[in-house]
This record gives C-alpha cells, structure tokens and sequence, in this order.
C-alpha cells in the first residue's frame, strides 16, 4: 500500500569507506552520469581500477571492531540529538547502513552527512582514527522508502542480510 503523504516514512542511508569501491573495480560499479536506482553497474574496467588505485590520497580505510561501535554509537547519538528514529544500523568493515526516519521535509542528505560528520568526530575523539582526511568515500546512498513494506524490507536487509558477523577482529 503506497505511503499519501508527501513524505517518506524513512530513508535508507548508507555510505562507503575510504577507497573501498573504486571506479573499475572487478564487482562493477557505478558513475554519477549512471547513478540511478536499480542501474545496472559498469562493467570492470582493470586499467581505470588501477588509475583510480593510484590516484588515492591514502590507503583505503576499513572499519575493525571497536571503530565500528564508535561509528554506531554517534550514529545513534545524532539522531537522538537532533529528533530521529534509527530503526536498523549495521556498521561493517567497508560500509555503514542505516534505516532512519528525520525531520518531515529535511532531505535525506542532512542525516548522511550529519551521520558520516559525527562519526568521524567520534572515531577522532577516542583516538580510533588520526588521519586529518575523511574515512569515508564521498557521498553516499539514499533510498526514499515510502511504504511500510519498504521500511520492513530495508531493516530486514540491514540487519539480516549483511553476512556473517566478525568472529577475528
């Protein structure tokens, strides 16, 4: 059943560490020219996978286990701040997912960047990361779910489908 109000009921929004998926990579990826909800991935491209390696300002950033608990808490500790619900957060090693419901008519951008701004902070604060750059890829994905079946399917993927959990780090 679709959603009358001119809102969405939450976002899906997730974002990448540092060099984790470079234009090229061997799983496909994506352009901003193609960046377009269900587009399909550019095929590998070897030499472009490798021109983007090289032109990396550090080495790519991967989150271990007590980074991702910081990452997670500040999460939640933004949207507390600022008045939102965080129905499902899944922080891995190369990327964060979140499944949030923000202030009606703020775009979901706000909370990506909100989120990824004080993750960094925190990750700072405790001495989990010194690097004066960012730790994560710029920009980041976010879905409109509109429906309470959308909502539902994108907690279950959050919190079910990403994998084993880190039995070594």
């Amino acid at each position: 059943m679709w959603n009358d109000r001119d809102t969405p009921l939450a976002y899906f929004i997730s974002w990448r560490t540092y060099g984790t998926w470079l234009h090229g990579d061997p799983r496909g990826s994506t352009s901003r020219h193609r960046n377009r909800y269900n587009s399909e991935f550019l095929p590998p491209e070897p030499h472009w996978f490798e021109v983007n390696r090289t032109r990396m300002a550090s080495p790519p950033f991967r989150l271990n286990k007590e980074q991702r608990g910081c990452v997670e808490r500040a999460v939640r500790e933004t949207a507390v701040f600022r008045g939102w619900d965080v129905y499902a957060l899944n922080a891995r090693t190369t990327h964060v997912h979140s499944v949030a419901r923000i202030n009606a008519h703020q775009h979901p951008s706000v909370a990506l960047n909100a989120f990824k701004s004080n993750a960094t902070r925190s990750l700072r604060e405790v001495g989990l990361y010194r690097s004066d750059r960012t730790p994560w890829a710029d920009r980041g994905s976010e879905r409109w779910l509109w429906t309470e079946q959308q909502v539902t399917a994108a907690v279950d993927y959050v919190l079910y489908c990403q994998g084993d959990d880190f039995l070594n780090d």
